[in-house]
């Protein structure tokens, strides 16, 4: 994933030293250097923390999209519209849930509790729908309405 420059970037332009960004996110520092040099992906909810302390869109972090912040963009993220968004999503790319499943090399199950709002995705996971189909991270998180396909 993109997002180790990024992250990178942003700390040292904002002069914020890993062991400020670890605290911020209650964790150690050599866990955030890990996610740094992408010796870890960074969880998602770890991300949107970040995505609102720098004030950027998730988009952005993941390097899927140059636009840094959206207009109108929530601080949360919405578990239940990710389900229902992921559902329609699939559904209008007549995708089963078996062969989304199969695309992020997980299972039938797993595919149905992120529909059910029950579970956060993984970030590789988020990453990897959002890189394959173009579609907007913060759009399909509930942090956006709009766009939901990236240009």
């Amino acid at each position: 994933m993109e997002y180790t420059d990024t992250l990178k970037q942003l700390r040292e332009t904002n002069n914020i030293t890993q062991e400020e960004l670890a605290n911020i996110l209650n964790i150690t520092r050599g866990l955030y250097s890990q996610y740094e040099i992408a010796d870890k992906i960074i969880p998602l909810n770890q991300l949107n923390k970040l995505s609102n302390y720098f004030n950027v869109s998730i988009d952005f972090l993941l390097g899927i999209n140059k636009n840094k912040i959206y207009s109108n963009i929530k601080e949360k993220i919405n578990n239940e519209l990710f389900g229902s968004r992921l559902k329609d999503f699939r559904k209008e790319h007549k995708l089963t849930q078996e062969k989304l499943a199969k695309e992020l090399n997980t299972s039938h199950s797993v595919i149905s509790s992120y529909e059910k709002g029950k579970t956060l995705i993984l970030t590789s996971f988020l990453y990897t729908i959002c890189k394959k189909f173009n579609i907007s991270a913060d759009y399909l998180l509930g942090k956006i309405d709009e766009p939901k396909y990236l240009m």
